[in-house]
């Protein structure tokens, strides 16, 4: 009976032995994914950009006429655009960047007519304006951006930013074609507020570049020209035209480099 003790012993001993291998193998904690921290980075882009007057259009001589209606309440070109920038990637979700963006020259157009006294007759008018500008932009921006996770290479983010823009407006023409009168205005540049709203893809290209096919919505504050002259030249009051509320769909690509 001894040795019967003491096999039983060692069997219960060698199962007991097994069975906490097992439960230890089946209870082993998952290591978690590790959280991976980013780094600097350079982006530069090109695009066009598709603005609208999206506010009015304003001279002071309008105020002098009792019955204004626009015909065309304006329009800009589309107008090439560039620019460049650094950030920091934080991690896999979150990354900022600051940038300075050029937006080239964009055609403006619009035309009204007008009476200088309302006589209740809407056939008669005294006259019109037709109106031509070119307008141009620097954009310095600080952006965030929300990366939407990364599959099969390709990375959506949605982002925002805010900054300031100087808003320049050369070129102001404005041509009354049935009194035979022209006028002018200087260049004249202003800083604004500006903000915007980003979406975009991501495409992976190497380990370190990515493509970046980007759309902004931009606010870019109002545009002024110089004082309106006529065409000798004279100016008997200080009468810029005001272009309010300028705003712009914004389609871009570009390459983001990882320096780390």
């Amino acid at each position: 009976m001894g040795t019967l003790k003491k096999i039983a012993v060692a069997t219960g001993a060698m199962l007991i032995s097994a069975s906490s291998a097992f439960a230890a193998d089946i209870i082993e904690p998952i290591p978690e994914a590790p959280i991976v921290l980013g780094g600097w980075y350079l982006r530069g882009d090109i695009g066009m950009s598709n603005q609208q007057l999206h506010g009015d259009l304003y001279n002071s001589l309008m105020d002098s006429s009792d019955n204004v209606e626009f015909l065309d309440d304006g329009s800009f070109s589309s107008a090439p655009m560039a620019r460049i920038g650094i950030g920091y990637e934080f991690n896999n979700w979150f990354r900022m960047d600051a940038t300075v963006e050029y937006r080239g020259k964009a055609d403006f157009s619009a035309l009204d007519r007008y009476e200088v006294t309302d006589d209740g007759d809407p056939t008669t008018w005294d006259g019109s304006n037709d109106y031509s500008a070119k307008k141009s932009e620097w954009l310095l921006m600080a952006n965030a951006y929300m990366d939407l996770g990364t599959w099969y290479g390709i990375t959506p983010y949605v982002g925002g930013g805010v900054g300031a823009s100087r808003v320049t407006i050369s070129s102001f023409r404005d041509v009354n074609t049935p009194l035979n009168g022209v006028a002018y205005a200087n260049e004249n540049s202003e800083w604004n507020f500006a903000w915007s709203l980003h979406a975009g893809l991501g495409f992976d290209i190497t380990d370190r570049l990515t493509l970046d096919l980007g759309y902004s919505y931009t606010d870019l504050g109002d545009g002024e020209s110089g004082d309106v002259r006529a065409f000798d030249g004279t100016n008997t009051v200080n009468n810029p035209t005001e272009f309010n509320d300028l705003t712009s769909h914004d389609f871009r690509f570009g390459l983001i480099y990882k320096l780390y």
